[in-house]
């Protein structure tokens, strides 16, 4: 298991975030998160003392991602690195074969509609099938989200997290848009630290692993990751801990 204990945050670092189970507490469906305003403003200092050097890195659509954070406006990663947005704010999008994604959303969209407790979720270049209220049909919601990936063959991918089975483009994953974000200004030439909570960030700490970059996990199971937090609330602690030891320094 990764030791508990990060070391403390240097304003060098490029600072990768996930948000769901990270940055924010977990809660019953993705919609009933909300922001609290203390953790806008806790990102907003990142970015000011990291020099802009600050990426959200979600499985949710950058949409969504803007309307937690508004007013800023970060760069991002969203569904799994099919869409990326750069510290200038260029959007680049993976391609995707949709007459066959939306039937395999109707496929999911109408097993979801038979059970009570699934819901699913489009997110435009991904889709998801949360079992977070019906845990019990968990092997049966993947089973179907399997079946539907199968039809549109290797241009996508399945990927569990959490509660959740998504289907997702192929070639796409957290660990591939930190590696762009690491090619480009304000990013390269940091440390690149990545803070996650779920098998959908392995990924991630992978790369930030190769990078000789600090990759943090968050709550318990195995992980590639190099160091542990215990709970959200732990994570905005150690941020807010080193953000105040950077300003006395």
């Amino acid at each position: 298991m990764p030791p508990a204990s990060p070391p403390p945050l240097r304003p060098e670092w490029a600072f990768f975030l996930d948000l769901d189970g990270t940055l924010f507490d977990i809660r019953a469906t993705p919609q009933a998160v909300r922001r609290a305003p203390e953790e806008v403003e806790l990102v907003r200092r990142l970015q000011e003392a990291a020099g802009g050097a600050v990426a959200l890195i979600s499985g949710r659509a950058i949409g969504k991602i803007d309307e937690l954070f508004a007013p800023l406006e970060l760069a991002a990663a969203g569904q799994h690195g099919a869409e990326r947005r750069d510290a200038r704010g260029v959007v680049t999008k993976a391609d995707l074969p949709l007459r066959e994604f939306n039937l395999a959303e109707k496929a999911i969209r109408a097993f979801a509609a038979r059970y009570e407790g699934l819901l699913f979720e489009h997110k435009g270049l991904s889709m998801a099938l949360h079992y977070r209220l019906a845990p019990h049909l968990a092997e049966a919601a993947r089973g179907a989200v399997r079946e539907a990936a199968a039809a549109l063959g290797a241009a996508v991918e399945v990927q569990h997290g959490k509660m959740v089975a998504e289907i997702k483009p192929a070639g796409y994953d957290k660990g591939s848009a930190i590696g762009e974000f690491m090619r480009e200004p304000p990013f390269a030439g940091r440390v690149p630290l990545f803070i996650g909570d779920d098998a959908t960030d392995e990924h991630g700490f992978e790369v930030v692993n190769r990078l000789g970059g600090h990759s943090v996990k968050v709550g318990e199971g195995p992980s590639a990751a190099r160091w542990r937090l215990a709970a959200p609330a732990a994570v905005r602690a150690w941020l807010n801990e080193g953000l105040a030891h950077a300003a006395g320094r």
